[in-house]
């Protein structure tokens, strides 16, 4: 018998991904399937409201299906092997400590031997410039790193090293996408290839998604993802975010996915909101900061003359040992 979580099959991906870049997913089973149900096994007693049950699952066996086995690396070093790594559509993205380096042939082609739908595995040197792409490198397989990603029956044109996409937001553009009622008016102050809008624009009926980046590559991502999924309610548009919003209508629901920096401009998302209306802003913090945090930009949205409060904060994923991407729902007051 396996500890495991039931997840439904549409989210069993994005579940699947966390779990592995948090180090929760049970390497020892085969993730397995019942009815409409995804039985992932974990290492944990519950995992975002999930609560973990028993359940029979097949052991895997880790020759034919763990790349760090079977990785031409001394062995030495195989201890530093990354546990998790990005899939974007058929290609596979992954850091490796410097000491890893010079081996990244061999673990690329390892790691395509066990993963069959994987085309084509990239370093990643990390995200670079005021346009958050990723410096990739191709290290096995074949093709460019342009892909067609599928998200919760979407399918979105992207290439990470030209412009943003995060393929760990899944399980949060759907979160938002469900909170959308008929007839809203949605803008993403930084939307890139425009994931948000496109999840948005399929799974539920907004009047209009503004879905602005300044990285004028997103355009064409943007605009391929519209004819893609059929949508005909979403505007592209290439510019700065702070001077764009000023001439659009007032949203129903504000999205600001820059974790980096997104309370810098949390002033502008409030004056272009709704009395009624949400944003949601991503934030990169220490995880004790996480209260003095919501005080302090409380505090600095009142000496502007405009007033805020948090209505729920969730953790999206870790970044550090000691830092976390955190999404903070808010409303005007």
């Amino acid at each position: 018998m396996a500890k495991c979580i039931r997840v439904p099959k549409s989210e069993g991906e994005p579940i699947r991904r966390a779990l592995m870049e948090e180090g929760l997913l049970d390497m020892d089973y085969r993730i397995g399937s019942e009815g409409d149900s995804i039985l992932m096994p974990v290492l944990c007693d519950g995992y975002r409201g999930y609560a973990a049950e028993e359940a029979e699952l097949r052991p895997s066996n880790c020759g034919e299906t763990d790349y760090k086995d079977i990785a031409d690396v001394p062995d030495g070093l195989k201890e530093y092997l990354p546990k998790s790594f990005d899939v974007i559509g058929d290609i596979a993205i992954l850091k490796l400590e410097d000491c890893l380096v010079p081996y990244r042939a061999a673990i690329g082609e390892a790691l395509m031997k066990v993963t069959p739908n994987i085309r084509a595995v990239f370093l990643d040197g990390g995200v670079k410039g005021d346009f958050r792409v990723r410096e990739l490198e191709k290290i096995a397989g074949s093709g460019t790193s342009e892909v067609i990603h599928r998200e919760y029956g979407t399918r979105m044109m992207t290439d990470p090293s030209k412009v943003y996409f995060n393929p760990r937001l899944a399980t949060e553009r759907a979160r938002v996408a469900s909170m959308v009622e008929d007839g809203e008016v949605v803008i993403d102050m930084f939307a890139g290839v425009a994931p948000f809008g496109t999840v948005i624009c399929r799974h539920a009926r907004p009047s209009m998604v503004y879905s602005i980046d300044l990285n004028p590559e997103c355009e064409r991502f943007m605009k391929e993802n519209m004819r893609l999924n059929h949508i005909s309610n979403m505007e592209c548009i290439i510019g700065d975010s702070t001077e764009v919003v000023r001439k659009l209508p007032k949203a129903d629901r504000i999205i600001m996915n820059l974790p980096q920096m997104a309370d810098r401009f949390l002033d502008s998302a409030l004056r272009s909101v709704k009395p009624s209306g949400i944003i949601h802003m991503h934030k990169i913090i220490e995880r004790s900061e996480l209260e003095p945090f919501q005080k302090e930009i409380t505090k600095r949205m009142a000496d502007e003359g405009l007033g805020m409060r948090v209505v729920r904060v969730s953790e999206l994923k870790t970044y550090s040992p000691t830092m976390s991407v955190y999404v903070f729902d808010i409303c005007p007051e």
